[in-house]
């Protein structure tokens, strides 16, 4: 659906204009669609996030501050993200034996399990399930790193 259908705008200032609201409008549906696979599992997108920078991290540990740095929302509360991760078992915090300071993260079994199980239900990677097809999404893809350089 173009755009211009889907807000109902029949017009922009430019097509940079035009850009910018259809990343947006875009990225809000992805956002969507995230909440939705994660609602069953008691999980907000934020968690989802952390629990998958945690699984390429292990099983060393990763500080707050890693996470922060690979985070897709920079405005989200890493600290206060681990927290209830750990009140659902999914990862556990140690402290570091060089700086007490520092805290150490590691997702455990049931965090791993629980992302193999919305690995299989999630069909965001699948090409049939896609209106673009492998090489569109490498173009798009290319064209987005451009964007924010």
């Amino acid at each position: 659906m173009k755009i211009e259908d889907a807000i109902k705008q029949k017009a922009f200032r430019s097509e940079f204009h035009k850009l910018q609201v259809n990343i947006i409008y875009t990225a809000n549906e992805l956002t969507g669609k995230i909440h939705e696979l994660m609602k069953p599992h008691g999980l907000t997108p934020e968690q989802y996030n952390v629990l998958r920078i945690l699984r390429g991290q292990y099983p060393k540990p990763s500080s707050i501050n890693l996470l922060v740095e690979r985070m897709l929302d920079k405005m989200s509360n890493a600290s206060r993200l681990v927290d209830k991760l750990l009140g659902k078992g999914l990862v556990e915090r140690s402290w570091s034996s060089e700086d007490r300071r520092k805290a150490e993260v590691v997702i455990t079994r049931r965090g791993l399990d629980l992302l193999s199980e919305i690995d299989k239900q999630n069909d965001f990677d699948r090409p049939d399930s896609q209106n673009i097809s492998e090489e569109e999404a490498k173009e798009l893809n290319r064209l987005l790193d451009k964007y924010r350089d």
